[in-house]
């Protein structure tokens, strides 16, 4: 099975730089969409062979998420059931036969760290729900996480260490998920640097690449076996971020 992840800086601009040719071109089973700032009165893509599920953001125009797949589930759910953090369409859950797959746009601490104690109080919160999800069947979690976890997963960490992003508390916050049991699927198969998924649109970056690797597929431990690839998809272009992925048995 191929999952892709892709933080689209909004759906109705991606689809202009030919989003339905990338879900032809890749095929994947899965497809998980995230900041699709999407109308609150929702949308249809035309996606032959897969089912849609989009959960949308209160404030029209703001985040939001989706969920495009070959299989349907047997449910799918919006938010992680507390109130102040489901008005701004972060989360799906689909259920599957034999995991529960969770889509996911973390919030951004923001340029001044003015949301940092929202957001740690986000990523305590969203490892709860992933445990108690966990206690019923595996659970693959994918998404932009907005925090690159270790100095290898940014171009210039000295210069970022206090920046929203990269802040000690949201790479503890990050550090929570890995030492609860949950694998991040990349570092699985490669360990140097150079390997991001988001670039700033200003000073050409992203030609440079200098960028950071914000975006992630997790997985419980039990699913590892069955895990062969992982991929960053640099070269798609569309949004400011790239799709990621990866490759079940």
């Amino acid at each position: 099975m191929l999952f892709l992840s892709w933080n689209v800086n909004g759906i109705r601009s991606v689809l202009k730089k030919d989003f339905l040719g990338f879900v032809k071109k890749y095929n994947p089973d899965v497809l998980c969409v995230q900041e699709t700032k999407a109308p609150k009165e929702g949308m249809q893509l035309d996606l032959d062979g897969h089912h849609q599920f989009w959960n949308f953001a209160e404030k029209p125009g703001y985040s939001g998420t989706a969920v495009f797949t070959k299989a349907k589930p047997i449910s799918v759910k919006n938010g992680i059931r507390i109130k102040e953090h489901d008005n701004e369409g972060r989360v799906i859950t689909a259920e599957y036969d034999k995991f529960f797959l969770v889509n996911v746009y973390v919030p951004n601490a923001q340029r001044e760290l003015e949301r940092l104690p929202y957001r740690m109080t986000w990523d305590a919160d969203f490892l709860k729900y992933l445990k108690k999800l966990e206690k019923d069947k595996p659970v693959i979690f994918c998404g932009d996480m907005n925090v690159a976890h270790q100095e290898i997963d940014l171009a210039n960490p000295k210069a970022n260490e206090k920046n929203h992003g990269f802040t000690p508390e949201e790479r503890a916050g990050f550090g929570q998920f890995i030492q609860a049991g949950f694998i991040d699927t990349f570092r699985e198969f490669v360990k140097d640097k150079g390997h991001y998924t988001w670039w700033t649109p200003m000073g050409n970056c992203r030609a440079r690449n200098i960028g950071w690797r914000i975006d992630y597929f997790c997985i419980s431990a039990v699913l590892r076996p069955r895990l062969k690839e992982a991929l960053i998809l640099s070269d798609v272009m569309g949004s400011d971020h790239c799709p990621v992925g990866m490759v079940l048995k």
